[in-house]
């Protein structure tokens, strides 16, 4: 995650590229200022700086952080790395965004640092975020209370039963809103999917049910993550203020629903509905009501954006290519036909079963790239592969420099679900292949965001035929629709 920037700051003129800069140097030397305890620029050990890697650590202060942010704002968000891929190497040295910074679009690379454990690399975030999680959040905390928390939470999350309520809670929700749509109006496919997934999502974690609780939590949570790359500065009247006092009305309802949870007694381990439940059964005393209660919030932040944009963007990619939709459209209308000749509803195993529409998916994941990458900070000096990474430098692992090297996919900027008919992604090839990160920290609802997907893909293109509007994909600070995704539908016969 990086700092957010006004979309008027894309204008390519002149004046916007002065305000885009004086802007962004304003919010660093902000940054720094408010962030004294940071040394960006203490210098490795005196054994580290004789093999430190190849790169240039840019401007005082500032470093390379505007080239960085310059390029995500282009069509080409992938020309910063590439650029000093050709001049450095795979893995080399930089300066963003307040910290000396190695990065690595080396597959094996960053395989080994997100596969360490916390004596060697710990999860590195802006300020305004660690502000925002706490000390307690699941994002930040290392050692066995984290191994419990992620496998506790995993574990459920790959259960059948949460599987078969998240396809029944996303069929209902996804019925409702489609039966609201009009062919004389535009549909904007990343609200309707924002709209939805956070449901199911708040459904999943707390147990949450549509109504005036559900949409309390969806307006607290959308001030909540509109702080979350802010300037660090609590003042009333800021952003991250009025960002921690959404937190704050946030947990004060999960907190209500905790206690309330456990003034009933609770849920017996085998028939835990909700991931609050599983964490209520489990007998660890470090797992109070209030750091439950603070972690559902801070579950909320990965699991807003991935689902709705992998839909967004797989809507997006089909409707640019004819020849996928039709064998997608196909494939689904087969399997709705077989279990209406047999009478039987839809499960969660058939909206997987599909081949290639699990293909569309992965090749929606890796050619969006809904999450760039991830930073690590280093704990001591570590060595992999004769790159020696210095004690307290970041590492940023760029997944998006991996997923489009054409050393690994063929014509990788081209949309091509068909490579991944033949490809084993249970062998090494998945080492070039990290949508949702990898190791102690991989993402635990990977499962359930491309059942969503699924789900949602098989009853649109069933149901729908559809007309895309242009729009175009933003890269920075996060992937996004510029115009959300505005299409016109005709139902089918």
């Amino acid at each position: 995650m990086d700092f957010i920037f006004t979309s008027f700051l894309l204008s390519t003129t002149t004046t916007a590229t002065v305000i885009l800069y004086a802007a962004v140097v304003s919010l660093l030397i902000t940054f720094l200022l408010v962030n004294k305890r940071r040394r960006p620029w203490k210098q490795p050990s005196p054994v580290a700086a004789k093999r430190i890697l190849s790169g240039t650590m840019g401007w005082p202060f500032i470093g390379e952080t505007l080239d960085f942010i310059s390029c995500g704002y282009t069509d080409h968000p992938q020309s910063f790395m590439d650029k000093r891929r050709l001049m450095y190497g795979e893995v080399f040295k930089s300066h963003l965004f307040g910290s000396p910074t190695i990065v690595s679009t080396d597959a094996e690379v960053s395989r080994i640092i997100l596969q360490s454990d916390a004596k060697s690399f710990v999860p590195s975030y802006p300020k305004s975020l660690t502000e925002l999680m706490g000390e307690s959040s699941i994002l930040r905390i290392n050692g066995s209370l984290h191994r419990r928390i992620h496998g506790l939470i995993g574990s459920f999350f790959k259960s059948p039963y949460l599987k078969a309520q998240v396809t029944a809670n996303m069929r209902k929700l996804l019925l409702q809103s489609m039966a609201t749509w009009k062919e004389d109006r535009r549909i904007y496919i990343q609200d309707e999917t924002k709209h939805i997934a956070f449901q199911v999502l708040a459904k999943a974690l707390i147990g949450l049910d549509p109504g005036d609780e559900m949409e309390f939590l969806r307006i607290q949570f959308q001030k909540f993550i509109a702080g979350l790359m802010s300037l660090p500065i609590k003042l009333p009247g800021t952003q991250l203020h009025r960002s921690l006092e959404a937190k704050k009305k946030m947990v004060k309802l999960v907190l209500k629903i905790i206690r309330d949870k456990r003034m009933n007694g609770g849920s017996i381990s085998q028939d835990s509905k909700d991931v609050a439940d599983v964490l209520l059964n489990d007998k660890s005393e470090k797992l109070t009501d209030e750091l439950i209660s603070d972690n559902m919030t801070d579950l909320m932040i990965p699991g807003e954006d991935s689902v709705p944009l992998l839909i967004t963007l797989a809507i997006k990619y089909l409707s640019d290519c004819p020849k996928a939709l039709h064998q997608l459209k196909e494939e689904n209308l087969g399997l709705k036909r077989r279990k209406k000749d047999l009478g039987d509803p839809l499960c969660w195993e058939d909206y997987l079963s599909l081949p290639f529409t699990q293909n569309v998916i992965t090749e929606t994941l890796r050619l969006g790239n809904i999450i760039m990458g991830v930073i690590r900070k280093a704990m001591k000096d570590v060595e992999i592969k004769g790159y020696l990474i210095p004690k307290g430098w970041c590492v940023l692992t760029h997944f998006r420099s991996v997923h489009l090297d054409d050393n690994h996919y063929e014509s990788p900027l081209h949309f091509n679900p068909w490579r991944w008919q033949d490809r084993d992604m249970s062998s090494g090839s998945s080492t070039c292949f990290t949508p949702f990160g990898g190791g102690l920290r991989l993402c635990p609802g990977h499962d359930l965001a491309r059942l969503e997907a699924s789900i949602f893909l098989h009853h649109f293109v069933t149901e729908f035929r559809w007309v895309a509007e242009d729009d175009t994909i933003i890269n920075f600070p996060t992937v996004r629709m510029k115009n959300r995704m505005p299409i016109w539908v005709k139902i089918e016969n």
